[in-house]
C-alpha cells in the first residue's frame, strides 16, 4: 500500500541514524533483557535537532534488540562503517521474485545483504526466537541457517511495515541457471504456470526430480561437511518447534558458454563498487559448511573467482558451482499450521504434504536431501594390476556368470574339500552382494579363516579348472572364450574386485584361470 520508493528510503534512513546513534554506547556482554528492547524514533520530514529533513512523509522508525544484533554483525565481522555503507550509500534495488507470502524483497546495491518485509507474526516469532539463536551461533558461525543482522519497523501513516536484514544467498554477479526452493515434500511441489513464465523462476521438488533426477555429485570431504551442516541446522530448527522451511538452491552451470562468463565479468565489475571489498565472514555456501581453510575442489580449479559456490557435478557430468541457504524459517508449528496440515491431511496423504510437526519435517527434509538431491561421488581404488581397471560396476556384470556357475558346480560337488574353510562361494557371495546394497562393504575373514581359506582355495582351483573343461565344453560358448579373468584382492579391510581384462580381449584366449590373491 506504501510506494516502494518511500519504503526504500526510510529504511535507509531509520537504519543510518539508528547504527550510527549505536555506536555512541560503549561495548558490554549481551544480557537477557537486551533481547526484548525495543528502541523508537521519529524522523519527521522538516527534521529535528536529532534526525535530518527528507522528502518522504513523517515516519517513526523502530529498532529491535539493537544490542543483540550489534552482537551478531560483529560476531559475523561486519563493522558498523561497512554495514552503513552497504546498506545506504546506494539506493537499493527490489527484487521482483517475491514469495508465496507476498513479501517484499530488496537487496543492496553491494549485494551483501537482503532486506525483506515480514508478518507482525514472523517479527514477533524472530523476537522470541533471539535468545536461542544467539546461543546457537555462538556455538556454531557456520551454518546454512538465515544470518539476521537486524529487525525493524516502519511505522508510517498508521501502517506498520516490518523489516528484517539478512545475508544474500544467490549472488547477482553469478548468473544462476537454475533456482529451487525444495523442501522435501511432494503435494503441489511443482512451480506454477506464472512462475515458469518469469526470466529467473524458481522450481520446487517435483521440478528438481525431473530436471535433475539422478542429483548433484560431490566429492566426499564436501558432501559429509554439507550433511554434518544440514543435520545439525535441522536439529536445531525442530528444537524451537519450527516447520515449512525451505532449502534455496542455486545452481550455475561453469561449463556454459564463454559469451555468457564475459557478460557475467562486466557485470560482477559493475556491481562490486565498494572499496575494500569486504566480505562478511561465514556468509558464502562454502564458509557456511566448513570454512574459509578449505575452498572449492579441483572442479573450480581453473576459475579464478567462485564467489564462494559449493563445486559439485551433475549426472551429464556439467561443472557446477551452487549456492544455498536455509530460508523461510519464522513459521512455528502453532494452532493455525497444525490446523493446516489436520484438513489436507484429511484430503491428500498426510506425509506428502509441506505442513507438518516439525520432528517428521525435520527427517523429511533431511532424507530428501541426502538421498535425492546431494550424492557423493564414490572414487575407485587403483588396482595392483598394471593394466587399467574397469569400473567395478561393469567388471560385476561381467564376471557375474563365471562366478555364480562355479560357485553352484562347487556347492554340489566340491563340499567335503570347502568344509573346512570358508568357501570360495560365499566370498563370491558377499562381493556380489555389494551389487545390490553399494554402501555395504564384504567383511574380512578372520587370520584362521584367511589361512583355511587359503588353503582350501589352492588345493581346489586346478580341480575347477579340469572340471569345467572335462564337464562343461558348452558354457561359454555364446562369447567364445572366456569372460575377463577377476581379481580379488584383500586391501585395506575390504574385497575390491578388478579387472586385469576386459572381455573383447580375452574373445581369443585359450586360457581359463581364475587366480585368487589373498
Amino acid at each position: 500500500q506504501t510506494a516502494s520508493s518511500a519504503i526504500k528510503g526510510a529504511i535507509q534512513l531509520g537504519i543510518g541514524y539508528t547504527v550510527g546513534n549505536l555506536t555512541s554506547k560503549p561495548d558490554r556482554d549481551v544480557l537477557m533483557q537486551d533481547f526484548y528492547v525495543v528502541e523508537s524514533v521519529f524522523l519527521p520530514s522538516e527534521g529535528s535537532n536529532l534526525t535530518p529533513a527528507h522528502h518522504y512523509p513523517d515516519f517513526r522508525f523502530k529498532t529491535y534488540a539493537p544490542l543483540a544484533f550489534r552482537y551478531f554483525r560483529e560476531l559475523f565481522g561486519i563493522k558498523p562503517g561497512d554495514y552503513l555503507y552497504s546498506i545506504c550509500s546506494e539506493p537499493l534495488i527490489e527484487l521482483s521474485n517475491p514469495g508465496a507470502s507476498g513479501s517484499l524483497f530488496f537487496v543492496t546495491s553491494d549485494d551483501e545483504f537482503i532486506i525483506k518485509t515480514v508478518q507482525h507474526k514472523e517479527a514477533e516469532f524472530l523476537q522470541k526466537l533471539l535468545p536461542g539463536y544467539y546461543m546457537n551461533l555462538n556455538q556454531n558461525p557456520r551454518t546454512l541457517l538465515p544470518k539476521f543482522y537486524g529487525l525493524y519497523c516502519v511505522q508510517s501513516g498508521g501502517i506498520n511495515i516490518r523489516i528484517i536484514v539478512m545475508n544474500n544467498v544467490l549472488p547477482r554477479a553469478l548468473k544462476m541457471h537454475f533456482t529451487y526452493d525444495l523442501k522435501g515434500s511432494t503435494y503441489k511441489r511443482r512451480a506454477s504456470r506464472k512462475e515458469r513464465e518469469k526470466s529467473n523462476p524458481t522450481f520446487k521438488d517435483l521440478d528438481f526430480l525431473q530436471d535433475m533426477h539422478e542429483g548433484l555429485y560431490f566429492g566426499s570431504e564436501t558432501h559429509s561437511a554439507l550433511m554434518k551442516t544440514l543435520q545439525r541446522d535441522c536439529r536445531v530448527l525442530e528444537s524451537f518447534k519450527i516447520m515449512d522451511y525451505s532449502l534455496l538452491l542455486g545452481i550455475h552451470i561453469l561449463n556454459s558458454n564463454m559469451k555468457e562468463k564475459e557478460g557475467e565479468c562486466s557485470q560482477s565489475a559493475s556491481d562490486t563498487k565498494r572499496p575494500g571489498g569486504q566480505k562478511v565472514l561465514y556468509s558464502t555456501a562454502m564458509e557456511s559448511i566448513q570454512g574459509p581453510g578449505k575452498s572449492g575442489d579441483s572442479v573450480t580449479a581453473k576459475t579464478t573467482n567462485t564467489m564462494g559456490g559449493i563445486p559439485a557435478k551433475s549426472h551429464k557430468g556439467e561443472k557446477l558451482l551452487l549456492f544455498m541457504g536455509i530460508i523461510d524459517i519464522l513459521q512455528s508449528y502453532r494452532l493455525m499450521k497444525k490446523l493446516e496440515h489436520s484438513w489436507k491431511a484429511l484430503v491428500y496423504d498426510g506425509d506428502t504434504v509441506s505442513v507438518h510437526r516439525p520432528s517428521f519435517y525435520a527427517d523429511r527434509f533431511l532424507k530428501f536431501m541426502s538421498t535425492r538431491v546431494f550424492k557423493k561421488v564414490h572414487a575407485l581404488k587403483s588396482s595392483p594390476s598394471k593394466k587399467r581397471c574397469n569400473s567395478i560396476t561393469a567388471l560385476k556384470a561381467t564376471s557375474q556368470e563365471i562366478v555364480s556357475a562355479v560357485s553352484q558346480e562347487w556347492k554340489d560337488e566340491k563340499r567335503v574339500i570347502l568344509a573346512e574353510g570358508q568357501s570360495y562361494a560365499s566370498l563370491d557371495e558377499e562381493v556380489l552382494a555389494s551389487r545390490h546394497r553399494p554402501d555395504l562393504v564384504p567383511s574380512t575373514p578372520s587370520l584362521f579363516e584367511a589361512a583355511s581359506l587359503a588353503t582350501t582355495i589352492s588345493s581346489s582351483s586346478l580341480n575347477v579348472d579340469e572340471h569345467y573343461q572335462r564337464d562343461q565344453p558348452m558354457l561359454y560358448s555364446s562369447s567364445k572364450g572366456l569372460p575377463s579373468s577377476s581379481t580379488f584382492t584383500l586391501e585395506d579391510s575390504a574385497i575390491y574386485l578388478t579387472s586385469e581384462q576386459s572381455t573383447l580381449e580375452t574373445e581369443n584366449d585359450n586360457a581359463s584361470v581364475l587366480d585368487v590373491y589373498l
